[in-house]
């Protein structure tokens, strides 16, 4: 069973690449909107239905807001296998902001691993836009990641770094 994104009404959100720019609930500075502290936003589903969506081999899309979802979850598995090395919560911050630190890919570049799914931008205004908000909610899934694949004490949660294995969508994470 596929679990889709809530957010289903993206006219009321600003588009760029065919891409809803949600709303979400950050500190980290970017072109995104704030969202209500109380209501789940975007990452909070994405990291909900990682664990059922992963198994996936197809994802039929019903909203735009899906676009961001298959990304985030692809983000996450790409994020679990960084993480899955490193024994300590010190160690899979680092990893994280070394994965932060990587250039972002958008539609159109070498290393974007959805070329279908989003369209090209149009100006390079749009492209930084995109570009911008990819790097912002990629460090917010980042940061609320980090806080279930470990565990209070500092110690990884095997519930979580045994999904870095698996293969979203027939994608190999890097």
């Amino acid at each position: 069973m596929v679990y889709h994104s809530s957010f289903v009404n993206e006219e009321e959100f600003a588009n760029a690449c065919g891409c809803p720019l949600l709303p979400l609930k950050t500190h980290i500075k970017g072109p995104a909107p704030l969202s209500n502290q109380d209501s789940a936003d975007i990452v909070d589903e994405a990291i909900t239905f990682f664990r059922a969506n992963v198994f996936l081999r197809n994802f039929d899309i019903k909203s735009s807001a899906d676009k961001l979802l298959i990304y985030l979850t692809f983000y996450i598995n790409v994020a679990l296998k960084r993480l899955e090395g490193c024994r300590t919560l010190a160690g899979g911050t680092k990893a994280i902001i070394n994965l932060g630190l990587e250039n972002v890919p958008i539609p159109g570049e070498a290393g974007f691993p959805f070329a279908g799914l989003f369209s090209l931008p149009q100006s390079k205004k749009e492209a930084e836009l995109f570009r911008n908000y990819l790097k912002q909610i990629r460090e917010e899934t980042s940061g609320r990641l980090l806080s279930v694949a470990y565990r209070p004490n500092g110690t990884p949660n095997k519930w979580w770094l045994a999904f870095a294995k698996r293969k979203f969508m027939n994608f190999i994470a890097p």
